[in-house]
């Protein structure tokens, strides 16, 4: 039996709404990414679409963060350089629809969109990973920058704890914090709006506007080296085994509460 997708996607007429789910907690391995990186060249190939949002099945969890304990990447290390940097060069408008936790890889996935709504109520961010003895690998040190500036991504990267929707909005890092009971709506009403338009307006002014604001292949590739040397370095190794002992990975307290837990391993 084959293992169920972690990526669903239901289509409509210039429009594909994405449900990601990988139980307990949403977290967001290789085989996630490798199937990120198959949506985006179907993505890439349906001439008619022009928005596709992301959002997810667990409403404690928009994505948790990355996980490298079983790499089943069929490149080996998993092409999320080449899926972020295809999804922002596409003519489609990317959109994050956040409930819940989006801390580390799963940040980075977010910030990798055109555009973040978030529910203000139940939406959480974080950076955690200097914390547990690692850099972020996938996009945050070039990205949060030119989203928050310098010293508010230094803030959150080297303090590596948790925050809210409303100081995320008000940072830069999402596009606005929305009460609960208005989200869906103000993006169903945003969604429509976008998808009335004419696709190839909407492909140059996209086109224009990415030539300033994001990151080059180069610096991504640089610090994605750097991450995956991290696992070998001295801080890592001291906390990985607390990290696993208090529950890192697992749905409890610890990932509920990451950005707190990880200033006092």
């Amino acid at each position: 039996m084959s293992n169920p997708k972690k990526v669903a996607v239901e289509k409509s007429p210039g429009y594909w709404r994405v449900t990601l789910n990988n139980p307990p907690i949403n977290l967001i391995d290789d085989s996630m990414y490798d199937e990120l990186y198959d949506l985006v060249g179907e993505i890439e190939a349906e001439p008619t679409l022009k928005v596709v949002t992301f959002e997810s099945a667990n409403p404690d969890f928009f994505l948790a963060h990355y996980s490298s304990a079983e790499p089943r990447s069929r490149f080996g290390t998993p092409r999320w350089i080449d899926t972020a940097q295809r999804l922002a060069a596409s003519d489609v408008l990317s959109i994050a629809v956040i409930r819940g936790r989006v801390r580390g890889g799963g940040s980075e996935f977010a910030m990798g969109c055109d555009l973040r709504f978030a529910s203000r109520e139940k939406a959480i961010f974080g950076q955690p990973e200097v914390g547990s003895g690692l850099i972020p690998g996938g996009g945050a040190l070039q990205r949060l920058p030119l989203l928050v500036g310098r010293a508010r991504a230094l803030e959150i990267v080297l303090g590596g704890d948790d925050y809210d929707a409303e100081t995320a909005e008000r940072y830069g890092w999402i596009n606005r914090a929305l009460p609960e009971a208005e989200l869906d709506a103000h993006v169903a009403n945003f969604v429509r709006r976008v998808v009335s338009f004419d696709k190839r307006i909407l492909s140059v002014v996209k086109s224009t506007i990415s030539k300033h604001g994001l990151p080059s292949r180069s610096e991504l590739q640089d610090t994605q080296d750097t991450f995956f040397q991290t696992f070998a370095w001295e801080g890592f190794k001291e906390r990985v085994p607390k990290l696993i002992q208090r529950g890192i990975g697992q749905a409890g307290e610890f990932e509920l509460n990451l950005g707190k837990n990880v200033g006092s391993l």
